[in-house]
């Protein structure tokens, strides 16, 4: 087993307009990026679980295998740049995506 930081190339967030995150997951091998796809870890259950949310504050969960790549868009809990936000670019939100074991 690996963890999905250790096969991703790329794992960021962002914000996605001042009420929305996205995570990019980007692979340099398909091989990688089609053992990600397959392992179905990547999924809804998955993204409630590890953000705390329910699946109408997931917006998208996209595999766009031409780029080798899964988008996930979600719901900020709090707008960015409003009192209470600790991540104003949400360039942190990433972190809970790193640790899911792929086999």
């Amino acid at each position: 087993m690996e963890t999905l930081f250790d096969m991703a190339k790329v794992l960021r967030s962002k914000n996605s307009g001042p009420f929305e995150l996205t995570m990019d997951i980007l692979f340099d091998s398909a091989e990688k990026y089609q053992r990600v796809k397959d392992s179905n870890k990547i999924s809804m259950e998955t993204i409630c679980d590890l953000y705390n949310i329910t699946e109408n504050e997931v917006r998208h969960i996209v595999f766009f295998d031409p780029a080798m790549g899964i988008k996930i868009t979600i719901l900020r809990d709090v707008s960015s740049g409003t009192v209470g936000d600790r991540d104003v670019y949400g360039a942190q939100q990433h972190a809970p995506l790193m640790n899911i074991l792929i086999d």
